[in-house]
């Protein structure tokens, strides 16, 4: 009996991952980003994968030109995984209001460099620092965000 017991633990704990690791395959990715489709406001989506207390993972999804955000204490990190578009940095924020602590949205953004997003791009936006995604009619960009918080 002890021997089954041990043999059962043992083959379930196989295929456990160590406390606080955390894995989404391909396909889990492919139908997370599928959902966010029908979740489409004003021409974004996205969704929370994880958050480890300092910093998260999120998967996005536009079709249409994002607000300008700026981040008073988080830097994100912008992995393009399809698509393409453009990214404004920089600049000031246009009728910024705060939409929650440390964070600023406005209609756009004045001044700022245009980067031109690719697939596999990856973009550092360090807090404080103006931003956005520029799409051109019938463009759509799905991107990785991951916002780390500032020390």
């Amino acid at each position: 009996m002890k021997k089954t017991i041990l043999f059962l633990t043992a083959v379930a704990l196989a295929g456990a991952l160590p406390a606080g690791v955390d894995h989404w395959t391909a396909q889990q990715i492919k139908e997370h980003s599928q959902a966010l489709s029908g979740k489409m406001q004003n021409g974004s989506a996205s969704e929370v994968l994880a958050n480890w207390g300092n910093h998260s993972l999120m998967i996005v999804r536009r079709t249409a030109t994002g607000q300008a955000e700026f981040h008073e204490k988080q830097a994100d990190i912008i992995i393009v995984r399809s698509g393409a578009g453009t990214m404004l940095l920089g600049g000031s924020v246009e009728g910024g209001k705060t939409t929650a602590p440390g964070e600023i949205r406005g209609s756009g953004i004045q001044g700022g460099e245009k980067q031109m997003l690719h697939v596999g791009d990856v973009v550092h936006v360090p807090p404080k620092t103006p931003h956005q995604v520029l799409l051109e009619p019938g463009e759509t960009i799905d991107y990785f965000a991951i916002k780390v918080d500032a020390q």
